[in-house]
Parts: structure tokens; sequence; C-alpha cells
């Protein structure tokens, strides 16, 4: 039996093809990420701060119009006032839909946080305060086989009451494939040739530069996304943006201040850098978690896992699944991507409560900002089929390390 060191250097020396693709899309993304700079006239006055209201704040207005070219949108709203991504798309869906309208979930149930705004989970509270109980229709298209788009059905679903979709990039607590660019394209295809008034919402958490191409490009009207996963670079401190077609932001923003205020107040708290820097660094971070991502595929196809993507497959977001069929070897995987981690690496991680999940967690995240996964992390919810997700690292070298930990752990020399 070869050594775990030969394993890993085996898996990295068979992956060249793989890993030469990843670097060709963060060159790509990178560069139009600097341009996008050097476009705007970035300079230090736009990383200074006002106080009270936020009004004239030119870092944030220069910050907004950054982000919007780099995704080529009407208009951006970066603020560090999201409290997380389910605030962040809670606030496009409440701003963009009022009582009556309807929205309609492209791929089956949306991830776990999501299915309490909208309402169909939840304590009688949290649905009293959800989508549905302001009033706004709520349906699914349910997955084909589970784990593919039903387009047939989509068509069915789609009409003129229909006033906004929701397309899911990545799979969150599920096995169904997270979506491809050019599954979205389809999807918005679809949709527009139903009804052209309707909107095309993507929540495109863990997607941000993985491809060369994003949501907006191929279709969609309005998405968003964290700042503690990709599009931060790991530095950004908390925060989410929304981008889109001007109308829909600035809807969202009146959402997340008030009528009357919208995109125009918010004091920054002296975030503008974090937020320029991390954008910066962003193509080159979620470039190092793609590859540690697809050395984890072929090490853990290699050993027997059941994995996936493969890793020779297409990739849409930063995230690997391992199914594990039970529980304990979930929970012994996130203790041991814990004890691996730069910051709390000696706790021990238990299944838990989390508020806007409907089954306990594991959760294992030594990381810088809490919460943040775009850093080596990996969670799961303690139900069948016991599965646990690996996203992140904020360079290849973290994640090569733990790998190698893991395999000293499940694998005899």
């Amino acid at each position: 039996m070869i050594t775990n060191k030969e394993l890993v250097k085996q898996a990295e020396k068979s992956l060249v093809e793989q890993f030469e693709i990843i670097d060709e899309i963060r060159d790509f993304n990178q560069e139009k990420v600097l341009n996008a700079f050097i476009e705007n006239k970035v300079a230090p006055e736009h990383f200074y701060t006002v106080s009270g209201y936020g009004h004239d704040d030119l870092g944030r207005e220069v910050l907004d119009r950054v982000f919007a070219d780099v995704f080529k949108a009407e208009k951006a709203l970066v603020r560090v006032h999201f409290a997380s991504g389910t605030h962040t798309l809670a606030c496009a869906l409440f701003g963009n839909l009022k009582y009556g309208d309807k929205l309609v979930s492209v791929a089956g149930a949306p991830y776990d946080t999501m299915q309490e705004v909208i309402g169909v989970m939840g304590d009688e509270e949290t649905k009293r305060a959800s989508l549905i109980g302001n009033g706004v229709l709520y349906d699914e298209v349910p997955l084909l086989n589970g784990s593919d788009i039903d387009f047939e059905a989509l068509e069915q679903k789609i009409d003129e009451t229909v006033t906004m979709v929701l397309i899911q990039r990545s799979k969150g607590y599920s096995t169904r494939k997270s979506l491809t660019i050019e599954t979205i394209e389809k999807i918005c295809k679809v949709v527009k040739s139903k009804n052209p008034n309707c909107i095309c919402f993507v929540d495109n958490c863990y997607g941000e530069f993985v491809d060369t191409k994003e949501p907006l490009e191929v279709g969609a009207d309005l998405m968003a996304g964290s700042l503690i996963k990709n599009a931060g670079g790991g530095i950004v401190e908390a925060g989410g943006y929304i981008a889109g077609k001007e109308l829909y932001v600035e809807r969202s923003a009146v959402r997340l201040t008030a009528p009357g205020i919208g995109s125009e107040g918010g004091a920054m708290f002296n975030q503008h850098r974090l937020m320029f820097q991390g954008l910066f660094m962003a193509p080159s971070v979620v470039s190092d978690a793609l590859k540690g991502a697809v050395l984890a595929s072929k090490i853990f196809d290699e050993i027997g896992y059941d994995s996936y993507p493969k890793y020779n497959e297409k990739r849409t977001d930063i995230i690997q699944n391992i199914t594990f069929g039970s529980p304990e070897p979930l929970e012994e995987f996130c203790r041991t991507v814990q004890s691996l981690s730069p910051v709390n690496g000696y706790v021990t991680p238990i299944p838990e409560n989390i508020p806007g999940y409907e089954d306990k967690v594991i959760m294992a995240g030594g990381t810088f900002i809490e919460g943040s996964t775009i850093e080596l992390s990996a969670d799961g919810p303690m139900r069948e089929p016991y599965v646990a997700y690996l996203q992140g690292g904020l360079n290849y070298a973290h994640v090569k390390i733990a790998l190698k930990r893991f395999l000293d752990k499940v694998r005899k020399v």
C-alpha cells in the first residue's frame, strides 16, 4: 500500500489538466476585477468613511459601481449591514414581492434557512413574518429524479401570474447537482419565453468567480450573495451584495433601509478598504479553494468514499460533499477538519440546534471570521443520508494538509 503522502502526490499529478482550467478562469476573473478598479478610478480617498446617516459616502458609491462592473449589472448594492447571505436574499425577495405576487423555486425546495424566509417551515411567529405570511404565493418545481431541473415541469409552472423565480445556484444541504451557468441560462430562457416580465433571481452564494461568466450575463435579472463567502476574498468581516437591474436592486435597498432612503444611506463603519481589497483578492482565493475541492474529490474517490462532484466534472461552486450514510463518520470528519483549523483548533464540534435549521447541524469552522465559508470548513445536517459539505480554504496548502491528516485517521499505511 502506498503512503498517504504518495497518494496525495499521485492525485496532484493526475489533476494537472483540471488545475490548468481553474488557473485560466482565475486569470480571466482577476483581469476583469482589475479593469473594474481601474475604470472606476479607485483611490485611497475611497477607503475613508462617513458617520451618522452615511450621506454622500463617495467610497460606498464607487464600491457599488465596481461590483456592478464586475458582475455586469446596471446597479449593485454592497453593504456591511447585511447580517448574512440569508438576510441579503431576504431583502431582495421582500423588496420585489408584495401581497398577491407569486414566487416559484425552480430547483425544488431551497436551502433550509430560505424555507423559513419563504414560510414553508418554522414556528408560527416565523411564518407570520415570512413571505407567505405577508400574502406572497409560493410554488416549487420538483427536481427530476431528485437531482436535475425538470424543464418540462418548469414550462408548465410559469405563466403570467408568476412574479419571480428563485434559482439557487449551489446545492445547499441537498444532494442535487449545483446549477452550472449553462443551466441557469437555459432556465432564464424558458422563464422569459413563458413570461417576459418574470424576475429571474439567482442565489449566487458559493458560485462567484468559479466560472468566467456570472448569472446576469446569461439572462438573470437579479442576483445576491454573501461577502463572507467567495466575493469577500476571505477578509471582509460581514455583509453581502445584490446586483442586477437598477429597479430591482433599488427595491431591495428600500427593504434593507427604508422607503425614501434606499441605497443613499447607511454608514459603512470603516469597512470600505476591506471590501475593495477582498473583492480584488477573491478570484485567487476562490481558485485555491476550487483546487482544494478537486483534490479532495480525487482523494475521496481513491479511498472509496461517495463524493460529489467528481474531480473531472465541471464546477459551478466551491462545495464538495461527502456522503457517509450514518452520523458517526460525519461527526468524526467534521471534528478532524476542526482540529486542523488555525482558530479554535482545540475545540470539539457537536451537533446542535442552529437558528434557521429544522435539524441539528454539526459545523467545523475554526475561521478568522465567524461563519466564513470561503475559509476551510465543513458542516452538515444530522439527517439521512448524513452528508458533510466541505468548502473553502484561503490557500490550497491548508486544504492539502487537512486532507493528509484526514487520511492518517481513516487509512492504515
